[in-house]
């Protein structure tokens, strides 16, 4: 008989499922997800014929958009072509890792189906993104000459099909393939079967966003050291052969870049919640399993309410009627996750008020991750105000400020991660206490899961405002290019401030929320590790083998003293660093050749600059998607191969570097043996070490790129609205060179970072059975 992944975690020395205490087995569940995400895509496809039914401006206007349309769309369509080789090899290796343990042999093809349904459908969840985002920008901008209301409502709207489209894919694709593998029948069999879906998401994140990222950046810092620094023209000025690219890498590294990390989060965040619902399956049956995907559904519902709810007036700031929205968001939010807990969650022993608290510390900790954003990344508080003041005596003591903010940054979200741990765990073991037949640690495990889908269950609006940056972006290049009056253009200025804090915010809170994902599923790994190590010891012992399993015994205590342990430990902190060096390596260096190509055109063709006759947009564009799309291999391909390679390095070499093998005073071995022989636990160890301090690594490095990057640009923006000597002035190039070092942080190693922490979580996961 299989043993199920994490059983053994909730039961208590049994392997039996016993009947679940909750009577209705859920079934309906399932169907009103699987409802409400198809709902769900078809008024996000009622949204984009809306929007892109609205007016699309002047001939000039559409000529621009058309631009940036077109090179978008060319570059996801190569950048997809490479992920999608890759993926095919991964599949083999898969698909092969997993025909060589007999424990997963029968789960090889579902996994590897699972794998490219999640990497198609986190493909298909950016491109989606992308597609309204590209054709939103122009209508944006075109009722931005009317009304800054308008402009608002068709920005949100662009971003809501994102949003939409991104959620209820994940929702769509999970449900869908447990129904597929037989879920109703064997639902606490299935949820394991399902992280390929989530390693799927995780690879297509990381190469999308890694991709788009180098891209966006390259070719912004290109165009602001030229055009800014040494030609002296303004940002979006037509002039600037690097404008259109730039333009395009808002779409490529914001839209379908950070469409794909939600989807991933989402995904990922998803499985490991019914994963660990699988554990308590003999306490709240399929319901148990099926909770995350209500919560889903229902952040769909609340979400698009919160986006119809927008509006604004002329004189206020667009970042409050965004933030209303936020907040109508959060408390439907809030009702309906009540409701589910208490229909969904219930059952002889528990208690439910303990468990739903559990979910408001989710949304708590998703509003102090929002609220600890603003405070590092806009202009009118301290840390952005001290880069301003640092930006009059120069760069140098703009970067040295700016560094420090950086640096800063992580704290205050690491104790807010750690109380929503601490937290969640308490109340999961309150509202389960007078359930016996599972462990404290379930319990406690469980609450965390709680937690980290009430985090998620504002995902789709919170997307829906990261999608509105772009957009809003993008609109004023092109009221900017178009030539439209000084009006029109503070309109747009207005959306842009809100998008760049929207923009910094998403950020802020997918590091979050893969925070407590990463924790989830590290404990995953470890749970799996002990139901394989139980494995071999059945087949020992059925071929006559002397076997010994200490009592008690789980794979819950990694110690760090152990060589191989050690070694991962300090090789997963090293990846987060070489990983981000080789993002920003890759966006200076092609930055570089973007520079070299604005000199030339202005040199070449001095009617650039006189406003006689047009740069060559089109060059610019072609020599950023080839260099964007060879600098992503080699990175994203080290993320990949990093943890295997360790894992089966210690593993080979497990007999000099043998960890965790203690024995007590009488002699009797505190490990699993098998024939007196300690089993080989040293891969398995060294990848634990690996994940969890490269986890811990990840998110404070992710921390300070993500909100050190946003506090420059918005310190270069302050100065621009007139202040400390306006645009041109010697503060004003200080926070450009600032902003310029500040940009591959913000867009590109930083948010690449906290795909790569999931992902890590996802492959060791997944590829578990080559480590034993």
């Amino acid at each position: 008989m299989q043993v199920v992944p994490l059983l053994a975690l909730a039961l208590q020395g049994s392997n039996n499922l016993s009947t679940p205490q909750t009577g209705d087995d859920g079934r309906f569940y399932l169907w009103v997800a699987l409802g409400v995400a198809v709902v769900a895509l078809g008024l996000a496809l009622m949204l984009a014929r809306a929007v892109i039914a609205s007016d699309s401006g002047t001939a000039e206007m559409q000529a621009i958009s058309n631009a940036i349309r077109e090179g978008a769309e060319a570059f996801l369509k190569r950048q997809y072509q490479t992920i999608g080789a890759i993926a095919l090899v991964l599949a083999v290796v898969v698909f092969v890792g997993y025909h060589l343990s007999p424990r997963t042999a029968p789960y090889a093809g579902k996994t590897v189906v699972s794998f490219l349904v999640g990497a198609v459908c986190s493909g298909l969840a950016g491109f989606t993104g992308m597609y309204c985002s590209i054709r939103a920008n122009i209508r944006a901008a075109s009722a931005a000459r009317s009304s800054l209301d308008r402009a608002l409502k068709l920005a949100l709207r662009g971003g809501a099909v994102t949003g939409l489209v991104v959620v209820a894919l994940s929702l769509l694709g999970v449900a869908s393939l447990f129904l597929l593998f037989g879920g109703l029948d064997h639902p606490e069999q299935v949820p394991f079967q399902l992280v390929g879906f989530g390693f799927g998401a995780s690879l297509v994140a990381l190469f999308a966003q890694l991709g788009g990222g180098i891209y966006t950046k390259a070719a912004d810092v290109g165009a602001d050291l030229v055009g800014k620094v040494e030609a002296g023209i303004p940002e979006d000025d037509p002039r600037n052969p690097a404008v259109i690219a730039d333009l395009v890498g808002d779409n490529v590294g914001d839209c379908a870049g950070r469409g794909a990390d939600i989807f991933e989060s989402t995904a990922a965040e998803n499985v490991g919640a019914m994963i660990l619902g699988a554990a308590l399956f003999p306490v709240f049956g399929l319901k148990g399993i099926l909770f995350p995907l209500i919560v889903l559904a229902i952040n769909l519902i609340a979400s698009i309410v919160g986006v119809f709810v927008v509006s604004t007036n002329e004189t206020e700031n667009p970042m409050n009627a965004l933030n209303r929205g936020f907040y109508v968001t959060s408390a439907l939010a809030l009702i309906g996750l009540a409701g589910a807990v208490y229909s969904m969650l219930n059952g002889p022993g528990v208690h439910p008020e303990w468990l739903l608290a559990c979910g408001v510390v989710g949304l708590v900790t998703a509003f102090l991750f929002v609220w600890i954003t603003q405070y590092y990344t806009e202009a009118r508080y301290r840390p952005v105000l001290s880069i301003v003041e640092a930006s009059l005596t120069g760069p140098a003591t703009n970067i040295i400020s700016g560094l420090a903010v950086g640096m800063e940054t992580p704290a205050m979200p690491v104790v807010v991660i750690s109380a929503a741990l601490l937290l969640s765990y308490f109340f999961g073991v309150k509202g389960l206490e007078d359930v016996t037949i599972v462990s404290n640690y379930a319990k406690g495990i469980y609450g965390t899961a709680i937690a980290t889908m009430g985090m998620l269950s504002c995902a789709a609006y919170i997307l829906a405002m990261d999608t509105f940056g772009p957009i809003t972006d993008n609109a004023g290049g092109i009221i900017e290019m178009s030539n439209q009056p000084e009006s029109v253009r503070e309109r747009t200025d207005k959306l842009d401030s809100a998008g760049n804090t929207t923009k910094a915010l998403t950020k802020g809170y997918a590091i979050g929320s893969a925070s407590l994902a990463a924790f989830l599923l590290f404990s995953a790994y470890l749970e799996e590790i002990k139901t394989l190590v139980e494995q071999k010891l059945a087949v020992a012992h059925a071929a006559g083998l002397a076997t010994s399993m200490p009592a008690g015994w789980s794979f819950t205590n990694i110690n760090l003293a152990q060589i191989p342990v050690f070694v991962g430990a300090l090789l997963g902190a090293m990846l987060t660093y070489l990983f981000s060096s080789l993002a920003i390596k890759a966006v200076g260096r092609t930055a570089q050749m973007v520079v070299k190509d604005v000199r030339d055109q202005f040199r070449e063709n001095p009617g650039i600059m006189a406003g006689t006759s047009k740069p060559d947009y089109a060059r610019c564009v072609n020599i950023v998607t080839s260099a964007a799309l060879k600098e992503m291999v080699i990175p994203g391909l080290l993320a990949v191969g990093l943890p295997v390679a360790v894992g089966l390095i210690f593993k080979h070499f497990s007999s000099v570097y043998q960890a965790n093998a203690s024995f007590d005073s009488a002699g009797v071995a505190l490990v699993p043996t098998i024939a007196g022989q300690v089993v080989n636990l040293a891969g398995a160890e060294s990848v634990a070490g690996l994940l969890m301090v490269g986890t811990i690594a990840g998110v404070l490095l992710a921390m300070l790129m993500n909100n050190g990057g946003g506090a420059w640009d918005n310190a270069k923006k302050f100065i621009e609205t007139g202040k400390y000597g306006g645009k041109k002035s010697d503060a004003h190039k200080a926070a450009v060179v600032g902003d310029t070092v500040g940009d591959p942080f913000k867009d590109t190693a930083g948010p690449s970072l906290h795909v790569l922490i999931k992902l890590l979580a996802t492959i060791t996961l997944v590829l578990a059975p080559l480590f034993v």
